[in-house]
């Protein structure tokens, strides 16, 4: 798979695998075994960026990339996240990213992962009770000690990227975007070009939405988290749906699949943005991974342009609570 550079030096794949999914937020995982299979299944067809977090499980997410990685860790970037506080048992208690939280963070995830250092660091939700240029600090000092290599954000807004970028060179931010969700086009897209700053899309398919297998009809269980995201609402997804038709569209015309095209168009946008789609299937993976081979010519992108304009997305893309962690 062709490379492109994050920040100024840090080559990743063009697309990366975001493994959240191998330990939660969609409905029933897969086994440890499973997951890393799907880890190391994605290595050999030339993914070598891996996206986690501590949050995620909590914690087992880490443990399961880090086994994965292992054998080839020499070959590959893995990125992790800190900035949730959590209690005795280990469940989620709300954001926390004072410097002394961000340093047993980092240990913790350096553990988990059986790493010297971790690749790409992001703060994974801007925490306002603790001042971006003191987190950007303790994160210049991490680097300073070897613990860390890359400086990364998530969901940050236009005045916290440059705050931080001006204590520590920020390399990547990562934060939604896809056609259903062009927000960062805005302002966000510009500052990032400005400061010389990689962006990371999660969720580049809609989660899933944008690969034509959800519909109107389907049904989620309790523990998949788009049964409780506005946006997978039933009359949401009937409305949405003609940003699926138009991806089908064009996919039939270049023996492609809907996704394959989602991601090609976001690899258009700009030569240091990185798509992290995830999947807990191998096949998902290994259509993904084509999307770098998907040429989408100047009419097949005013095409998108031109309809896609016309389509109003509905619903919102978190719940209510979610929402109030995204900094603006």
């Amino acid at each position: 798979m062709d490379k492109r550079v994050l920040g100024t030096d840090l080559e990743v794949s063009a697309l990366g695998l975001g493994c959240m999914g191998l330990s939660q937020s969609y409905g029933t995982p897969p086994g440890r075994a499973e997951g890393v299979a799907l880890v190391r299944g994605a290595v050999e067809r030339g993914v070598t960026f891996f996206d986690t977090a501590e949050v995620y499980g909590p914690f087992v997410n880490e443990e399961l990339v880090g086994e994965a990685l292992r054998p080839v860790r020499d070959q590959v970037v893995i990125a992790t996240k800190f900035g949730f506080a959590f209690d005795a048992e280990g469940r989620q208690t709300g954001l926390s990213s004072r410097p002394d939280d961000v340093r047993r963070a980092v240990d913790g995830s350096l553990r988990r992962l059986g790493i010297d250092a971790i690749d790409l660091l992001y703060q994974h939700r801007v925490d306002p009770a603790v001042p971006i240029e003191d987190v950007a600090g303790t994160v210049r000092e991490l680097i300073a000690a070897g613990k860390v290599r890359h400086f990364g954000l998530s969901e940050a807004g236009v005045g916290t990227i440059r705050r931080a970028h001006a204590v520590q060179p920020v390399t990547a931010l990562q934060s939604e975007y896809s056609l259903w969700w062009r927000e960062p086009e805005a302002s966000i897209l510009p500052v990032l070009e400005e400061l010389g700053i990689g962006l990371v899309p999660f969720s580049p398919l809609g989660r899933g939405f944008l690969t034509g297998t959800i519909d109107a009809a389907t049904s989620f269980v309790s523990t998949d988290m788009r049964a409780g995201i506005p946006r997978f609402a039933a009359e949401a997804r009937k409305d949405n749906q003609r940003l699926v038709d138009l991806l089908t569209t064009i996919a039939t015309r270049k023996q492609a699949t809907a996704a394959q095209i989602a991601l090609a168009w976001l690899l258009s946008r700009k030569p240091w943005i990185v798509p992290i789609p995830g999947t807990t299937r191998i096949e998902r993976v290994e259509q993904n991974v084509g999307a770098a081979d998907v040429e989408l010519t100047p009419d097949d992108l005013r095409e998108i342009e031109t309809t896609a304009a016309t389509i109003e997305i509905r619903g919102a893309r978190y719940p209510e609570q979610a929402a109030r962690m995204i900094d603006r």
